[in-house]
């Protein structure tokens, strides 16, 4: 029989205290899909921010062939990018890889591994996109949607949209557009490599996006806090 679609619900303290989108999970695609775009209507890409004295950054690796799902979350202090606070957590993988549904597989181990911290962030960057996605729900926005955590989303790879090469100079950066949408940035975080993927996840606009992912940023192509985190997943 063909699955349901979760119930979608709103609700006032969600796992970290914030207003959050509540839902079960599914497993089969199609369902999947009209779920983003279900929640997509709770998305909020406009500034909502706390002071932001600290940096969240989220990565996912897998052991055991796929089976298990292993979640790094890390906390840096957004002034010194010391960092603060790593946890590590291992759930089993409820989907196999499905282009356009990767919150669905990595999602329950993010939760997973936040829920252990001692000290949460006041913003999570998250390797992957925001609203960069054909539904405008990447895996960095349906994490935020779900914590009510403000998100962003740092990916290496284009999902969709289309843009013009930015200049080769650090900090250069140009639109991502969809359909006559912006819907992130193409950024250069250093000379001489391949820009990274800028978008809005939850609870905040573009420029801001930019201007924490550059602050994050040291001699690397990527934020530290990406760094630490996939470190920690990847067990490097």
């Amino acid at each position: 029989m063909p699955e349901s679609l979760p119930e979608v619900r709103l609700v006032e303290a969600g796992p970290f205290g914030h207003p959050a989108v509540e839902h079960d999970w599914p497993q089969q695609a199609g369902a999947c899909r009209a779920l983003q775009k279900a929640l997509s209507t709770y998305v909020n890409t406009v500034d909502d921010l706390p002071p932001v004295r600290r940096l969240g950054g989220v990565d996912i690796g897998f052991e055991d062939g796929g089976r298990i799902t292993r979640a790094a979350a890390v906390v840096l202090d957004a002034q010194t990018l010391e960092v603060i606070d790593t946890q590590l957590a291992r759930v089993p993988t409820r989907i196999p890889y499905i282009p356009g549904l990767l919150s669905f597989r990595e999602i329950p181990g993010a939760l997973a591994a936040l829920e252990r911290l001692a000290t949460l962030p006041d913003l999570i960057l998250v390797d992957g996109h925001g609203i960069a996605h054909p539904r405008r729900l990447g895996v960095a926005t349906h994490l935020g949607l779900v914590t009510g955590l403000p998100t962003i989303g740092v990916a290496k790879k284009r999902l969709t949209g289309s843009y013009e090469q930015p200049p080769d100079e650090r900090g250069a950066w140009a639109e991502l557009q969809d359909r006559d949408e912006t819907i992130g940035a193409v950024l250069r975080s250093r000379v001489g490599v391949k820009p990274i993927f800028i978008s809005p996840g939850h609870r905040i606009g573009l420029e801001s996006a930019l201007s924490f992912t550059m602050s994050a940023l040291t001699r690397y192509r990527l934020p530290e806090t990406t760094r630490v985190a996939d470190k920690l997943a990847s067990n490097r």
